[in-house]
């Protein structure tokens, strides 16, 4: 626990920086519920000085600070923790040991979330900067690594497609129910995922009325899901990862499909995998039998829906996961990291009911 944040006032002292993308301002919406949080500095490189309200008026008369810049070194003197809701690259350009003495960071960019920098610096196309930070980050999917990330420093966020992919598959792997190697995961998401900038690709005309896979067979967050599923597996793990966008404005859909290994193919054993691992978890949601995850049923919440159908007639399963992606995906789950770093039960100021129609 950092040494400024104050118990009696029961107030965690909040920096985000990148407040002003989708992302940063699903944490400034939910930490303005949150009971021990205070977002203490709004950072925006491209807003300065502005009224964060004026950017987006769902906050007028909620949020009443301006803008300030990216300067982590100034911001770790005022704050407990840092959320950065960032470019990949930007964290491991300006992070080193004095920041980290001083204050806790959860990173939203992918700059820590893998252990190989080879494979980072091949799949992002950049420089990673600050390489002697990657051993001690902690992988921030909380139902998996919870008690790592209690005592951590770092946290790397995991991403939305990820998230989903690897919690839908992972108690199978585990317990050796499926045959990763067999693994094919077809991943739809609302435009929200592609961030705030204006791009030809996001507009509503080329959106609209239409659906198509992107990234294919080359998606960066292939070797994050491909690495975390390694570790369930116990061996190396390579895998198909296809992603498609969709016109909705949130929301993940996997479905993934894999062989069964021969103790796999008892339907009561899959769910006894499956209740194993997330019986007792607040936000995984293991759903009736026969019974389909949509998004529609999660969106604006912190919860994961999953599902399952064996196909006997294959000899494989259909393992189905539904998150919001700037919710569990993103925002959601860095407050769920920042309540399990903070010694804060971890549902607090998460369980905003998902929101309908």
């Amino acid at each position: 626990m950092t040494e400024n944040y104050n118990i009696e006032k029961n107030e965690i002292k909040v920096g985000v920086i990148g407040a002003t993308g989708y992302a940063g301002a699903e944490l400034v919406r939910i930490l303005q519920g949150h009971p021990a949080a205070k977002v203490k500095w709004y950072g925006s490189r491209s807003y300065i000085e502005k009224e964060y309200a004026s950017i987006y008026r769902n906050f007028f008369r909620v949020v009443e600070d301006v803008c300030k810049g990216d300067d982590l070194n100034e911001l770790a003197e005022q704050v407990d923790v840092i959320f950065t809701a960032t470019p990949q690259g930007f964290l491991a350009s300006v992070i080193s040991e004095e920041i980290l003495r001083k204050v806790k960071i959860v990173d939203l960019s992918a700059d820590f979330r893998l252990k190989d920098v080879a494979v980072y610096e091949k799949w992002y196309g950049i420089e990673h900067k600050a390489p002697q930070f990657i051993k001690e980050a902690v992988y921030g999917l909380c139902e998996i690594n919870r008690e790592d990330i209690r005592g951590a420093r770092l946290i790397a966020n995991p991403g939305c497609y990820t998230t989903c992919s690897i919690l839908t598959a992972y108690p199978l792997v585990k317990e050796g129910l499926i045959d990763p190697g067999s693994l094919i995961i077809d991943a739809k998401s609302g435009t929200s995922g592609a961030g705030r900038g204006a791009k030809l690709p996001n507009l509503f005309c080329e959106v609209n009325e239409n659906i198509k896979a992107y990234g294919v067979a080359s998606h960066r967050h292939t070797p994050e899901i491909e690495e975390q599923l390694g570790y369930a597996a116990g061996r190396e793990v390579v895998l198909n990862f296809t992603p498609h966008l969709v016109p909705m404005n949130r929301g993940i859909l996997v479905t993934a499909y894999a062989d069964l290994t021969p103790e796999g193919r008892d339907a009561e054993k899959v769910r006894a995998a499956y209740e194993k691992y997330y019986g007792e978890e607040t936000f995984v949601r293991l759903l009736p039998q026969g019974e389909c995850p949509e998004t529609k049923w999660v969106e604006g919440s912190n919860f994961v829906d999953i599902g399952f159908v064996i196909d006997e007639r294959t000899g494989r399963i259909i393992m189905m996961g539904a998150l919001d992606n700037l919710v569990k995906g993103a925002a959601g789950q860095a407050v769920q990291n920042m309540n399990l770093l903070f010694g804060l039960p971890e549902e607090t100021g998460l369980m905003m009911m998902p929101c309908f129609p």
